[in-house]
């Protein structure tokens, strides 16, 4: 579908997001039911764009910058680094995930940026990406960027009959009535948990949607030990 071509200063935040690493997820104009707070110089918020990473451009860049010492929320450490300055370069300002309490609701501001949609697993689905994608932070600006229409594409999960993500987990921790979070940390520290824990999770490889998008075992093996640390802390 034909798209209009975004004003010199979108493409430049785009470029700059690409430089280092992470990839532009959409942007937005918000309003006031959008929750955005304001700029630290008490300017409102005009644009919105969204950074994170699908593909493996940011897990490289991260890879080879990442601290030595690799502490436990070191990606959400090096994201803040790279966003916070390249929001101070480009005269706007980062938010991140992680901010909080209170929280923004940044799930919210990604299905307004662009065409991603809560999967029967729980995570946001988008239609190239499917599950193989994540948000990092959104930088914010007092101006109105001229930005491209809106993406309609609908959820790929209206299309897919099999649902192949509710019955591929090998201890049924993923099913119609949510995710069962006790069942699933068990069978994480269990002995028969290395498919999931080196190549991730099993339903969420079992989704035809983005598979071109799949993390590799280094980024699998990361991502699963962050998530065993949330799930069962200390």
């Amino acid at each position: 579908k034909g798209r209009c071509v975004p004003c010199p200063r979108a493409i430049s935040v785009v470029a700059a997001l690409t430089d280092v690493g992470l990839a532009p997820r959409g942007a937005f104009h918000p309003t006031a039911a959008d929750g955005v707070p304001p700029l630290p110089d008490g300017r409102e918020a005009a644009t919105m764009i969204l950074a994170g990473n699908a593909g493996p451009a940011m897990w490289q860049r991260f890879s080879a910058e990442r601290q030595a010492t690799d502490e436990p929320n070191c990606l959400d450490g090096w994201s803040k680094r790279v966003l916070k300055a390249l929001a101070t370069a480009l005269g706007g300002h980062a938010i991140f995930p992680s901010d909080g309490p209170p929280y923004v609701p940044f799930q919210r501001w990604a299905q307004r940026a662009e065409p991603v949609y809560p999967s029967p697993i729980g995570p946001l689905i988008h239609p190239d990406y499917g599950l193989w994608h994540a948000y990092r932070g959104v930088l914010i600006f007092a101006e109105t960027f001229d930005l491209p229409p809106p993406d309609d594409r609908p959820s790929p999960c209206e299309s897919c009959t099999d649902k192949p993500c509710l019955t591929t987990c090998p201890v049924g921790a993923m099913t119609p009535d949510g995710y069962n979070v006790p069942v699933c940390a068990d069978h994480l520290a269990g002995a028969d948990s290395a498919d999931c824990l080196d190549q991730s999770c099993a339903a969420r490889r079992a989704c035809p949607v983005g598979r071109a998008y799949t993390y590799d075992t280094a980024q699998s093996q990361f991502h699963m030990a962050a998530f065993i640390r949330a799930l069962r802390p200390g």
